[in-house]
This record gives structure tokens, sequence and C-alpha cells, in this order.
């Protein structure tokens, strides 16, 4: 059921209540899959409120007041993120799929008569690059990790003389590159390792001889 709520009622069973418990942690996720974010695990609570700062969005806050069963919704327009399930039985919530734009503080307040507890996620999309290896002129390869989030590190065996370059998307991506050259003719055969959070990636090409 939504229900419009008194400003003065959410105020006051706020007030009332103590911070007893605060739990913070940083929580990856790939982009495109689903995930839950949990509550803390207090079987008894008056009021569950979800408070979800994105960036460049106003603070999006849902609500569920078991007192008189109803839910309210202020400024929530994605309708990708949901409750996971009734939240008279779960306080859980959901979002699926996730996209590069639920980067963002989430946090669930509990108020129940012994309190209010606090559970917050730092949620952290990860998109993995797409990685190419190949040769340019003049006995030079580039390695090349286009679009990922966060950016991805580039190393090369053997070593060589390597220039780095990236450039940053408008969505938070990242494309990073390296040129190398190798002074020794007789490296005929080199590899390059891109490590992300997704994993790492390895790639072998043969270099032009002479």
């Amino acid at each position: 059921m939504l229900c419009t709520w008194k400003t003065s009622d959410l105020q006051l069973l706020l007030i009332l209540t103590v911070f007893l418990v605060a739990v913070n942690s940083s929580q990856p996720v790939r982009v495109d899959t689903k995930i839950v974010l949990s509550c803390h695990p207090i079987p008894t609570s008056v009021l569950v409120t979800w408070e979800i700062i994105l960036r460049d969005k106003p603070l999006c806050t849902k609500a569920y007041r078991s007192d008189n069963n109803v839910t309210k919704e202020v400024n929530c327009t994605d309708k990708r993120i949901t409750w996971a399930f009734r939240p008279d039985q779960n306080s859980s919530l959901l979002i699926d799929p996730v996209a590069i734009t639920h980067d963002g503080y989430y946090r669930c307040l509990k108020a129940t008569p012994d309190g209010n507890f606090h559970r917050g996620y730092n949620l952290q999309v990860l998109v993995a690059p797409e990685v190419t290896l190949f040769r340019s002129n003049n006995g030079t390869a580039v390695c090349k990790a286009v679009a990922g989030k966060p950016a991805a590190r580039i190393s090369w065996i053997p070593e060589g003389y390597c220039v780095p370059k990236q450039e940053i998307w408008g969505n938070g991506t990242v494309t990073v590159w390296s040129t190398c050259h190798w002074a020794d003719s007789n490296v005929s055969t080199v590899s390059c390792s891109v490590s992300h959070p997704t994993g790492i990636r390895n790639l072998t090409i043969e270099l032009s001889q002479g």
C-alpha cells in the first residue's frame, strides 16, 4: 500500500531513537548483473528507510512503516532499484540489472524499540575492459584496454620502453593503452598483461623481424 506520511511522524521516530549500531562496507559488483543489499538483521522494526545517494541525482528515499503497513518513496525514479521482497517480510533492496549509473552510497536505517540501526554500502560498479594487442610501426606493440571501470593496469614481458596513455569517458569508464618498443633486436615475442578487478587478461604477439 502506498501512502503519504506526515513529515512530523518521520521526524519524531528518528529523533526519539539513537544510533546503536553502524556498519559500512565497500561492495563491488559487475555491470549487467544483479545484487541484493540487506539491512541490519534486527527482526523487529517500526520503520525501515533506504537512502540512495547517486552521482548527479537527488536523494532517493524508500521507506516502510510496519505499524500501519505502508510504504513511501521520494525522488525514486529508477525502476531497476526495488524492494527485493515484500518489505513487511524482508527489508532488502534489489538492483536488477546493475548499471554504471548505480555507483553510489546506499544506507538502510532501522528504527526499533531498542534504538536505530544503520548499515551502509559504498557500491562500486565494475566494467570489464575490451582488451587488444597489436603491432604498430617500427617494431612497436600496442596493448589497449577499452572502456573499463575502474581503469585497468598494463604490464609487459619482457619489459621495454613504454609510453602509457589514457582517456576518460563521460560515463565513468576509462580507456588505457601502452605503446612499447624493445631495443634488443633478439626480442621476437612479447606479452602484455591487463589487470582489472574483474580479472586478468594475458595476450601475446610476435614482433616483425629486422
